[in-house]
């Protein structure tokens, strides 16, 4: 987690800086700049490897070659190697530097190679200049084109109120150079999920639950590395409880206890299962407990956070900034369990298919859109409290399996949402634990019903009715519709159109 920005073409430093100044959140551990002829380079830093030497902008050994970065690349060890025996030499143990070596040696097509969550910006002494983003867009970006010049940035309200009407999301899966504008270099493909001989679909063979279990175990313990202590937030649902669990064994093998943080009101359903989850493993456990009056209160500096109004982000993003505030105080990382829900069917409105083909369209098209949903909440929430989220389900070994799978094995038909999931993991956690229903996570820690009556109250139908022709779909509640006015007040100049994303299951 770390902030950006960068701009091709006619650019004033000061705006640079001003831009970096409201990223100081992201990046508290330091700032780096690189001015060009032709472009420009900023950088706030949240140190997770290499403390002291991983400063940005990074610069080959020629000084021909800078980039800035945010998020980690999870296959740098082996990059590293072998750069170095093609010669590159690295002066830090950053993990970004391999992808600066990489690009250098063999061009922007080699972005492909990368493994992890990453937003880049690049340029060289004699002109060059690209962006990008990961394939998933868990890292973000955006940017804005105005009058011969491409301005860049890791949140919107990094970029002056002249620009943000032009702001607009960078694609996942893409690079865009001045000459040949946007690119794909690894897109998520709409990929098809298996089938067998005769159209039936059997149960799941212990391999394919295998198959599962070790992507995740995978996925989970490259999120593990990093020079700073790491914890989970800890919901007590299946998502956050598994990757807890893998975190807790990998933790106890080496001698320690695995932190966790867990949030909620007094007795609400998500603090209680999360205390269960956190004993039976035994993870060194950590609650925030809050008031009514609290949740109420923090809403205006969610939204500004999160720079969105949907309210099912804003009920899960309240005790989200709550509990990343408390694990900041111990870790400087944080597991997440986002995207399990996409992957494996766990929304409501998911049980409302009994088509497959059907099923598989909408989970692909809802992961397509996590980077202006779930994902933006994970990492504003996150970067709102200096921390860096990293989300194991995400994990394009991961991402890639489930899309392969059946959809037929993720229909509800009677059954568990995401019985397949739990039926790969059976024997990691207890039984009443592994098989709890779901629940909203702003249901479960109590945040939901509380801020729905409230905000909800504070719009008469009068206004609902007159703010029908103000966004397009019109606002569902009055409550969204007050949300929507704390936007424009703390976001001023932003069209939310195609940025914002709405959650059509809450």
């Amino acid at each position: 987690m770390s902030g950006i920005v960068a701009a091709h073409g006619p650019f004033e430093p000061r705006e640079g800086l001003r831009m970096l100044d409201r990223l100081t959140h992201r990046g508290p551990d330091g700032q780096g700049t690189r001015a060009f002829d032709h472009a420009w380079l900023g950088h706030r830093r949240l140190a997770v490897v290499d403390l002291a030497g991983g400063a940005q902008p990074l610069r080959d050994s020629r000084g021909r070659h800078w980039l800035v970065g945010d998020g980690e690349i999870y296959n740098d060890e082996r990059l590293r190697r072998e750069l170095q025996e093609r010669g590159h030499v690295f002066a830090s143990r950053a993990d970004q530097e391999s992808a600066l070596h990489l690009i250098e040696a063999d061009g922007l097509a080699a972005l492909s190679r990368l493994w992890g969550m990453f937003a880049f910006a690049g340029a060289t002494i004699d002109g060059g200049f690209f962006a990008a983003r990961d394939t998933m867009g868990i890292a973000p970006l955006y940017w804005a084109r105005q009058n011969g010049t491409a301005v860049f940035a890791s949140e919107l309200k990094a970029f002056d109120p002249h620009r943000r009407p032009d702001v607009e999301p960078f694609p996942p899966g893409h690079v865009w150079t001045p000459t040949d504008g946007l690119v794909p270099f690894r897109v998520l493909a709409d990929v098809a999920p298996a089938g067998v001989p005769g159209g039936q679909d059997p149960e799941p063979s212990e391999a394919a639950l295998a198959a599962i279990r070790d992507a995740l175990i995978g996925a989970v313990e490259r999120c593990l590395v990093a020079d700073v202590p790491v914890g989970a937030l800890l919901s007590g649902g299946l998502d956050s409880s598994l990757v807890t669990a893998i975190a807790a064994r990998h933790a106890h093998r080496a001698g320690r206890r695995f932190p966790t943080f867990a949030v909620g009101l007094a007795g609400s359903d998500d603090l209680v299962a999360a205390r269960q989850v956190a004993e039976a493993l035994g993870t060194d456990h950590h609650e925030r407990v809050y008031t009514h009056d609290e949740l109420i209160d923090w809403v205006p500096e969610v939204i500004r956070v999160i720079e969105s109004f949907d309210p099912s982000l804003v009920h899960s993003s309240v005790p989200n900034l709550l509990v990343a505030k408390r694990a900041a105080r111990d870790v400087k990382v944080v597991l997440i369990g986002e995207g399990a829900d996409e992957l494996f069917a766990g929304y409501g409105y998911y049980s409302e298919f009994d088509s497959d083909t059907a099923l598989h369209e909408e989970l692909l098209a809802t992961i397509h859109g996590l980077h202006i949903g779930g994902l933006q909440r994970v990492d504003r929430v996150a970067g709102a409290a200096g921390l860096e989220a990293r989300t194991p389900f995400l994990d394009l070994n991961v991402v890639e399996l489930g899309l392969q799978l059946p959809a037929r094995w993720k229909l509800s038909s009677g059954r568990a949402e995401k019985w397949l999931l739990r039926r790969a993991f059976e024997g990691w956690l207890p039984e009443r634990l592994l098989w709890r229903p779901k629940a909203q996570f702003g249901q479960g820690t109590g945040a939901r019903d509380v801020l729905g009556e409230y905000y909800g109250s504070t719009v008469t139908s009068e206004r609902f009715d007159a703010a029908r022709d103000e966004l397009d779909p019109p606002p569902r509640s009055r409550e969204e519709l007050a949300y929507y006015r704390l936007f424009q007040r703390e976001l001023t100049g932003v069209d939310p159109q195609h940025l914002i994303g709405r959650f059509t299951g809450w």
